[in-house]
């Protein structure tokens, strides 16, 4: 098992460099952050480049690279832009997945050409105002009425929406169903009649534009229905480690970023006479910055590796997302507590990291909720017999 970059993956991320370099450099993440501004203009070139197909078989039209390399692009991008790297992971992990494990061949006909070549993602409607963790208590309907379907209900905190080629809705589709069971995905288009949206405002992860949204008795054909009826969730499963994936590499390589900037900012400040960083209380703490970094990239290499290689990943996804996001919300705390007033400030870099680090901890996956996977699978928490 080797975590260490190849020759060819190096070469990847060169490229990757450029093209950030180029197309998204620091000031220009500072201007979209600020605006709330969406890297959309990424999405042609990274089609160009051959970054949106890398996952996707030859078959396809992809190049059909392992998922150890889509780790280290998804942390490279979380590296110099986590706005970049969230639209990557979006576009993939999500969108060209869920069509590979679920779609049929028209949906995969339909949508994969255009995701490959840049033009736009799904955006997944789960969340409700009462179905958050507990997504099986979602109260969506999806009503059978002729030839297809009427969804009523609300979703809210989903990004992407309004721009999305597609919404995919998960609704409740049989009656006596409880929990997770009886729920089915559609594909809406965000223009369909009946679909009304409220942007909200974040303090975070700015780019990535989130909405609240009405489904009025939608119409959809039999045709919008993605994956078997009453089997969402068991779809849904399939990619969710690709999207666990995504985000703790995306988390590692911003957090990464966090780390250095703190450290360059302790060889610079001078006080006392010297450099902060040659005080043993600041160097004590970014190399446990760094140490945490490291053993949280390792987790996410691994996953990538189970991915590959066929394993059961629901362990060690959930270990993965913990543990990049946590290390994030840490490294970030202690890079504006270093920074002071210079991470503070609103055209510094420390203060975006910080802000949108705060949402991992419970978005895509709870921090809590994954320690009861994981303990479960150990055989303890609700598994544990009373």
């Amino acid at each position: 098992m080797d975590f260490g970059d190849t020759d060819e993956q190096r070469l990847l991320l060169d490229s990757i460099d450029r093209l950030m370099d180029r197309h998204l450099p620091p000031e220009e993440v500072r201007r979209r952050d600020a605006e709330a501004d969406p890297p959309d203009h990424l999405l042609p070139l990274m089609a160009e480049m051959g970054l949106l197909g890398l996952a996707v078989p030859v078959d396809a039209g992809g190049a059909g690279a392992a998922w150890q390399t889509m780790a280290c692009v998804q942390e490279r991008l979380g590296y110099h832009a986590t706005m970049a790297a969230l639209l990557f992971n979006r576009v993939t992990c999500f969108g060209i997945m869920t069509l590979l494990a679920s779609g049929s061949r028209a949906q995969r006909a339909a949508f994969l050409p255009r995701m490959l070549a840049g033009e736009g993602a799904f955006a997944l409607a789960l969340t409700e105002p009462g179905a958050g963790s507990d997504a099986g208590a979602l109260a969506a309907r999806a009503v059978p009425d002729g030839e297809g379907w009427r969804l009523t209900g609300r979703k809210v905190w989903i990004s992407g929406a309004a721009a999305a080629l597609r919404l995919v809705v998960a609704a409740r589709s049989a009656k006596s169903a409880r929990g997770g069971g009886g729920i089915s995905l559609f594909l809406v288009p965000p223009d369909a009649e009946g679909v009304s949206m409220t942007r909200l405002d974040k303090i975070g992860n700015r780019c990535s534009l989130t909405y609240d949204i009405a489904f009025d008795g939608v119409r959809v054909g039999q045709d919008a229905l993605l994956g078997p009826r009453d089997a969402g969730f068991a779809c849904l499963k399939k990619t969710l480690f690709y999207g666990r994936t995504g985000l703790s590499a995306t988390a590692v390589g911003t957090a990464q970023r966090a780390v250095d900037t703190a450290a360059a900012h302790a060889c610079e400040r001078v006080q006392f006479g010297q450099a902060i960083g040659r005080f043993q209380a600041l160097a004590h703490r970014l190399a446990i910055m760094q140490t945490e970094v490291d053993q949280a990239r390792l987790l996410v290499r691994q996953l990538a590796w189970a991915i590959d290689d066929g394993k059961d990943c629901t362990r060690l996804a959930a270990q993965a997302k913990w543990a990049a996001t946590e290390t994030l919300k840490r490294v970030t705390e202690e890079g504006m507590q270093i920074m002071a007033s210079a991470g503070y400030a609103a055209e510094g870099d420390m203060q975006r990291y910080w802000r949108d680090a705060r949402l991992y901890t419970f978005g895509e996956g709870s921090s809590e909720i994954l320690l009861d996977l994981i303990a479960s699978d150990m055989g303890l928490g609700r598994a544990l017999p009373k």
